[in-house]
């Protein structure tokens, strides 16, 4: 006796999925449990906008010796303005971004001046500046020495030109002498600058940068947009006020740090006012002497140069604020907006709710109907069926219209749905186009008996997509129905895939098999049946060669012959004959009974000649 396999373990049993499956499920789930990490901690990356120059986060444009950030903040938000309101708050965010740059150029040079003023020189620095005073000297004495050579020129030959160094050898050493002093003197005084840390001609330039760069963005046009309430209700799907809701929300969210950047930008620069305040007094109580001119005038200087700075850095404080005023305001209207999005996606949800809701009431009130109904229970539950498919197919039509809207390339979209219709019902489109041949002239007709892919039957309905056949028996039992109605599609009669019995010409050969008794001769019952078997069939054999004739025009169909056969068959006692003859369709029941009645009539009448010896008869 074989023993039973052992029952699993309960770790196996346990186990819902396959080790191979779970690795792969865990894997995703980890790379997926890391999406949403580095989607989290980088969440803030679309409303980042660039911050003061020096501090974390501040930009490659922002390293720069003058913070520019005010108006590219203002900037980047202006391409962003969706609405008339909107673009009206970018202009003036962009004006008051703008003025403030310049002011920030501005404090930038006087700085820059104040610093070199007040700056001791000390090595290099002493020694170039040494050698800038100098060339200074060298460069006037060289001036001085033009001017006379030239006035002497002009003196001795009246109407001669300026220039002319042809006839004065010594005019042309001297101007020559001239720009080559000139030349070391400029290469000297930008040494004494770098030297100096003198910044003011690197903010020149960045100045000169930031100008062209607004009179490009000037050169642009801009572009007229519709007032919020137009431009919010153009968004008629739930997808687009979906995404028009996110976006609002990160325009919201950069406006905030906008605002809060102009308000550190006020703390900074008030910070720096303080600064120069404190310079201002320190130089207002710094005691001069009575007699040292030099002194009180550098010391005029220094307090009109900070004076200067304060008042720019005053205007720069306000320009600052009133930044941070128009973020706010523009916040606010981006705000109101945003309630109109969020009422007209409560809309679009209403909409929803209320076609899935239409969707159970209409499939509740159909299935209260079809009870009610008188049908019979299998079409009830087709029609129940149908109709149920019906609503979910046009409420969720309505609910993806409602989602998306309706798509904007229809040509494209009917041509592809058409096409993935056409290969997808296939077969329903050639069961239409069957009905037309079915219906024509040598189509089907309800009663005809038939064979269709094989199957053999009497046709009872025609219809627009499919034929019903009451299904009959094998060749040898035609006339004789199973019972079982078969439904077929109508492509076979594009395909040709059927065989009409019933219609003219349509001849078959039809069989059956008799037992002969022991009493009686095979040989002349072979004779009589073949002779009844041609008298009953001789009309039929010869209508089925005259057409077999026609129909061959002339090939091998017409050599065939018609004649009935009878054939003793191979049996254990070699009594058993075959009756084979032709017949159409359409009376074969009726021909099959005839010979069966004939034959029979046949083995009666010898039987009983058998069965009467002659002697008795005679007796009689």
């Amino acid at each position: 006796m074989q023993s039973s396999p052992d029952p699993p373990s309960a770790e196996a049993r346990g186990r819902v999925f396959p080790r191979t499956r779970f690795i792969v499920l865990l894997s995703l789930t980890i790379l997926l449990v890391a999406c949403f990490v580095v989607a989290w901690e980088t969440r803030d990356v679309m409303v980042h906008l660039p911050s003061r120059a020096g501090q974390p986060g501040s930009t490659a444009q922002n390293a720069s010796l003058v913070d520019t950030s005010p108006w590219t903040t203002a900037q980047t938000l202006a391409a962003m303005a969706a609405t008339a309101e909107e673009k009206e708050y970018a202009r003036e965010a962009e004006h008051l971004a703008d003025h403030s740059v310049d002011q920030a150029f501005a404090a930038a040079l006087r700085r820059a001046n104040l610093e070199t003023q007040q700056g001791s020189l000390t090595g290099a620095a002493l020694a170039l500046s040494q050698k800038v005073n100098e060339l200074k000297q060298f460069v006037a004495q060289d001036q001085e020495a033009v001017n006379r050579l030239a006035a002497s020129a002009k003196g001795a030959k009246p109407g001669a030109a300026d220039d002319n160094t042809e006839d004065d050898p010594d005019l042309g050493i001297a101007k020559a002498q001239l720009n080559l002093d000139s030349d070391e003197l400029a290469e000297l005084a930008q040494s004494l600058q770098e030297a100096e840390g003198d910044k003011g001609a690197e903010i020149k330039a960045e100045l000169e940068a930031h100008e062209s760069t607004m009179k490009a963005y000037d050169a642009q046009a801009s572009q007229p947009a519709e007032t919020a309430v137009v431009a919010v209700s153009r968004n008629g799907t739930l997808a687009k006020r979906l995404e028009s809701w996110f976006r609002q929300n990160t325009r919201i969210q950069m406006l905030k740090q906008a605002q809060q950047q102009a308000q550190a930008k006020v703390d900074d620069i008030s910070a720096a006012q303080k600064e120069i305040q404190a310079q201002l007094d320190a130089v207002a109580s710094t005691p001069v002497f009575a007699g040292d001119a030099k002194g009180r005038l550098a010391k005029i200087q220094a307090r009109s140069a900070r004076r200067q700075l304060l008042s720019i850095y005053d205007d720069r404080v306000q320009t600052q604020q009133r930044l941070g005023s128009v973020y706010e305001k523009w916040a606010t209207q981006v705000g109101r907006q945003h309630r109109i999005v969020i009422h007209l996606i409560v809309n679009s949800c209403a909409w929803v709710l209320g076609i899935l809701l239409a969707m159970v009431l209409a499939t509740a009130l159909m299935r209260r109907l079809m009870r009610l109904s008188n049908l019979e229970a299998r079409d009830r539950h087709t029609l129940r069926a149908v109709l149920g498919l019906s609503i979910n197919v046009v409420g969720f039509g309505c609910v993806l219209l409602v989602i998306f809207g309706a798509p904007s390339q229809i040509g494209t979209i009917l041509g592809l749905a058409t096409a993935a219709l056409t290969i997808v019902l296939q077969d329903f489109l050639l069961a239409f186009l069957g009905w037309f041949k079915l219906i024509g002239k040598r189509g089907l007709r309800v009663g005809d008996t038939v064979e269709i892919d094989g199957v053999s039957g009497e046709v009872t309905d025609i219809g627009l997509m499919a034929t019903t056949l009451l299904e009959t028996g094998s060749l040898g039992e035609r006339g004789y129905p199973t019972g079982r109605r078969i439904t077929l599609m109508n492509g076979y009669a594009i395909r040709g895939k059927y065989f009409n019995f019933s219609t003219a010409g349509q001849w078959m050969w039809d069989q059956f098999e008799v037992t002969i008794p022991e009493a009686l001769d095979r040989s002349l019952m072979l004779e009589k049946v073949l002779k009844e078997a041609e008298e009953e069939t001789a009309a039929n054999a010869r209508h089925a060669e005259e057409e077999w004739r026609r129909a061959s025009s002339g090939g091998d169909l017409g050599n065939l012959r018609a004649h009935p056969t009878v054939n003793l068959l191979p049996s254990v006692d070699g009594r058993t004959i075959e009756v084979r003859y032709v017949t159409s369709a359409s009376d074969r029941a009726e021909t099959r009974a005839r010979l069966y009645q004939r034959v029979l009539e046949i083995l009666r009448r010898e039987g009983n000649a058998v069965a009467t010896p002659p002697e008795s008869a005679a007796k009689n």
